[in-house]
């Protein structure tokens, strides 16, 4: 059975976490550099990332990957324009490569930043009132997730930051979100490819596709419940 027992972060080193994330966030806006993370600047300076591409192919590459590591881990806006980007420049197989794992990274380390910061906290606080909660993330914690990786429909920063106050494992978190998160970056990767046919974000996932999507979410819980049933009924019977 699950009980937090607390991890008394000292102050001092959550203060400095919190400043550094609130100077990168204000840099951020002040440089106004969420210009280039738009479907419109995406556009406009795709000829030119594609000519540094041709000629720093491994730098680029490596730039990429952290920018969007950075953008994840902060929460910043422009994940998704990250991960068209992705496809308009290193193509479907590169590009989901990189995008896969520089997402979970940058997922995981927002993660890791909310139990650090925040978790003590609130399991301290409202931890009698978690304890259902927190009992059955750590039996089915990997199965709610991937669940939740599957929907579109919930952001996956505020996963990443509820995840990080819940007792599922780090490793854990990581590999499922790996995993959840594949078929949803291929569809956006792939519509990065074609890039120059995109108006809006709205037309990459259609409704169909949503109801797939969720779908496909649901189907490992629902098969987790119709096997503890049968589980159920063979040792009752």
């Amino acid at each position: 059975m699950y009980t937090y027992t607390g991890e008394h972060v000292p102050v001092k080193k959550k203060l400095a976490i919190v400043a550094v994330i609130a100077i990168a966030v204000a840099l951020f806006f002040i440089f106004d550099l969420q210009q280039w993370l738009t479907l419109d600047g995406l556009n406009a300076g795709q000829a030119q990332f594609q000519a540094w591409l041709t000629d720093y192919p491994v730098l680029v590459s490596a730039a990429y990957f952290f920018i969007y590591v950075i953008v994840t881990a902060l929460s910043l806006p422009g994940a998704t324009i990250m991960t068209l980007a992705g496809g308009a420049l290193f193509g479907l197989a590169w590009g989901l490569l990189l995008v896969s794992f520089a997402s979970t990274v940058g997922a995981t380390l927002a993660f890791l930043v909310a139990r650090y910061l925040l978790r003590d906290t609130v399991q301290n606080r409202f931890g009698e009132r978690l304890k259902a909660i927190n009992q059955g993330v750590e039996r089915e914690g990997g199965f709610y997730l991937f669940t939740l990786r599957l929907v579109p429909a919930f952001p996956f920063f505020l996963i990443n930051l509820l995840m990080g106050l819940t007792p599922i494992k780090a490793w854990t978190f990581y590999w499922v979100s790996q995993v959840g998160m594949l078929a949803g970056t291929a569809v956006y990767v792939n519509a990065g490819t074609q890039l120059g046919q995109l108006d809006s974000l709205s037309g990459i996932l259609s409704p169909s596709l949503l109801i797939s999507f969720t779908l496909l979410g649901l189907f490992p819980l629902v098969a987790k419940k119709g096997l503890s049933l049968i589980r159920t009924q063979r040792a009752t019977s």
